[in-house]
C-alpha cells in the first residue's frame, strides 16, 4: 500500500504526461527499481475496488441520511493507439460529426458517480465517481471457427452490452448502498437516452429509481381504463401524443420550477405527465416530463438564442417534480468528471498493455481524481490565508468555487513551498503589491505555483 501511496502523490504532482514512469518521476523514484511498481498494477496486489468502497462509504456519511442518494451513470472512451493494448477496439468517435460516423481506437468504461449537494434544494452538486468499470467488446471468432464458438460469441455478446453491464453496475452500487448503512434511501440515478431501454427498465433492482432521456417521437400510452371480467386484463391503455406534440399543445400547462444549472438558479418550463405506460418498461408505471428550451444570449448585445428541448422518463410516478429536475440538471457532472480525469489527470495516458493493467490504471487514477475532490469539499469551508490568489482575468465574484486546476495548484505550491524553501507568504501577498509596473512576481514561483496542462 506505500507504493500505491506513492503513485497516487505522483498522480496529483506530475505534470507532463501521466504515464507509470511518469508517476514515479514525480514521487521520487527516478534512481529505484521500478518493477515492483509496475507489478501493482498486473497482480491482485491492489484492488481498486476497495479504493472505491472507502470513497462511497464517506459519501454516505455525508450525505443528508434523510435523502435519497443521486447517482449518474455513464460511459466513457479512452482513447490508444497500439493495436496490441488489450480490450481495445474500434470505437463510435462520440465527438465526431452529426452527419458523418467517425471511429476511434480505444478502451471502453462505465462510471457511476455520485451527487454532493451543497446545500438542500435547487444548489450545485460535486459528482464522485464511486465506480470505473471496464467493459469491452468480445472478441469476433473466425469464419473458420466452429459453430460452437460462435454460438459462445454470440451469447458473451449480449452479456457485454453497454445496457446489460450497466444495469449491473446499478444493481451491484445498489447492494454495496445496502451494506453500508443506506438501505432504507432511495437510490435514484440518471442516465442519457443510450440506458433509456428496455434492458435497463425491466431490471432495476428494489429501491432505485430511473431518470433517463427519451427520443421525442417515442409511442407512450395510458394506463387501460376497463377491467375485464373474463379474459386477460389490458397493460396499455389508449395512445397518448408524442412527447414532441405534448410540449407543442396547448391541452396540457406548463409549471414553473427553480433548478440549478450552468452557474445558477434558473426559471424552468416544464410539463408533466403521471400514470402513464410505455412498452419498453412493460407494466411500470411511469412519469414523463417535458422540458421547454432555456433561452440564452451570446452578448449582451446578440439575439436570442434556444437550447434543445428535453424529454425525461422516470421509474417513480410519484417522484416531486422540482426534484426529479435537478436529479437530471446533476447529471452533468459526470461529463465534468470524465473531461478532468482525461484532462488533467491523464487518465488512459499510461503506456501499459496487459489486461490487468488497462482495467487497472485508469480505475486508480480516476479513484485518486475521487479522494481529492472529497478532500476539496472537506476544507472549503476552512478558514486559511494560504490561498493562491486568481490570476487577473478571472471574473471577479463574490462567490468563486475552485475549480480541480485550482485544487491540484494549491496542493503542488504548498509542496514546492515546503520542500523548496520558497517564500510562499510573500508570493500571495505580493498581488497586493503589483500597483506598480517595475515590481513583478517571479517568473519561477508563477511557473511553479500555476501549472497547467
Amino acid at each position: 500500500m506505500l507504493r500505491a501511496k506513492d503513485l497516487a502523490f505522483g498522480v496529483i504532482n506530475c505534470v507532463g504526461r501521466h504515464t507509470v514512469t511518469g508517476m514515479l518521476s514525480s514521487c521520487g523514484k527516478l534512481f529505484e527499481d521500478w518493477s515492483a511498481d509496475y507489478r501493482i498494477f498486473q497482480s491482485d496486489r491492489m484492488g481498486v475496488s476497495a479504493l472505491f468502497d472507502v470513497i462511497r462509504k464517506e459519501l454516505v456519511n455525508r450525505l443528508d441520511a434523510l435523502k435519497p442518494v443521486f447517482a449518474h451513470l455513464d460511459d466513457t472512451l479512452l482513447k490508444k493507439s497500439g493495436k496490441k493494448v488489450a480490450a481495445t477496439g474500434w470505437r463510435r468517435d462520440p465527438l465526431g460529426p452529426p452527419f458523418h460516423t467517425n471511429f476511434v481506437w480505444g478502451q471502453r468504461f462505465i462510471q457511476l458517480s455520485i451527487s454532493l449537494p451543497e446545500q438542500q434544494g435547487p444548489s450545485p452538486a460535486q459528482s464522485i465517481p464511486v465506480d470505473f468499470y471496464h467493459a469491452p467488446t468480445v472478441k469476433k471468432p473466425k469464419k473458420t471457427d466452429t459453430p460452437t464458438t460462435w454460438d459462445d460469441y454470440k451469447e458473451k455478446q449480449k452479456q457485454a452490452k453497454l445496457s446489460k453491464q450497466g444495469v449491473e453496475r446499478i444493481r451491484v452500487l445498489r447492494d454495496k448502498l445496502d451494506q453500508d448503512g443506506a438501505k432504507d434511501r432511495q437510490l435514484i440515478v440518471s442516465v442519457d437516452g443510450s440506458y433509456s431501454n428496455e434492458t435497463v427498465l425491466k431490471a432495476l433492482p428494489l429501491r432505485t429509481t430511473l431518470i433517463g432521456r427519451i427520443r421525442k417521437d417515442t409511442v407512450l400510452h395510458e394506463l387501460p381504463q376497463t377491467h375485464k371480467t373474463i379474459g386477460r386484463n389490458r397493460v396499455y391503455g389508449d395512445q397518448l401524443p408524442a412527447p414532441e406534440e405534448i410540449r407543442q399543445s396547448k391541452e396540457y400547462p406548463w409549471i414553473e420550477l427553480k433548478a440549478y444549472a450552468a452557474g445558477k438558479c434558473h426559471p424552468f418550463s416544464v410539463k408533466v405527465l403521471k400514470n402513464i405506460r410505455w412498452r419498453k418498461a412493460g407494466k411500470q408505471n411511469l412519469q414523463l416530463m417535458v422540458i421547454r428550451p432555456l433561452s440564452y444570449r451570446l452578448t449582451k448585445n446578440s439575439k436570442l438564442l434556444y437550447r434543445k428541448p428535453a424529454y425525461l422518463i422516470c421509474t417513480d410516478p410519484q417522484m416531486d417534480t422540482a426534484i426529479l429536475l435537478q436529479a437530471y440538471l446533476w447529471r452533468w457532472g459526470i461529463e465534468v468528471n470524465f473531461r478532468e480525469e482525461k484532462t488533467i489527470l491523464g487518465c488512459g495516458q499510461a503506456q501499459v498493455r496487459t489486461r490487468t493493467a488497462v482495467e487497472k490504471v485508469p480505475a486508480f487514477i480516476t479513484a485518486i481524481y475521487a479522494m481529492l475532490k472529497l478532500a476539496a469539499h472537506q476544507i472549503a469551508n476552512l478558514p486559511t490565508n494560504k490561498q493562491l490568489p486568481r490570476s487577473k482575468w478571472y471574473p471577479k465574484k463574490e462567490i468563486t468555487k475552485n475549480t480541480t486546476g485550482d485544487i491540484i495548484n494549491q496542493f503542488r505550491s504548498q509542496l514546492y513551498a515546503k520542500n523548496l524553501n520558497l517564500n510562499f507568504t510573500h508570493f500571495v501577498k505580493l498581488q497586493h503589491l503589483m500597483q506598480s509596473r517595475k515590481i513583478k512576481a517571479d517568473p519561477t514561483q508563477a511557473a511553479l505555483f500555476y501549472t497547467r496542462k
